[in-house]
């Protein structure tokens, strides 16, 4: 399965079964997790630590 066929999926999920409000959850879940990723390594990761 590639990614874009799971995200192809979840929006026929959200569009058939009218679950428009997960829609926002998902997005903030992957942009933390980006967040966090991609500032791992980096001199940034001591401050976005401490915001959670």
């Amino acid at each position: 399965m590639s990614k874009l066929s799971i995200i192809a999926e979840f929006w026929q999920f959200l569009r058939v079964r009218k679950k428009w409000w997960l829609a926002p959850i998902v997005i903030t879940l992957v942009l933390l997790g980006a967040l966090i990723v991609l500032t791992d390594g980096s001199a940034l990761a001591p401050f976005i630590y401490t915001l959670f």
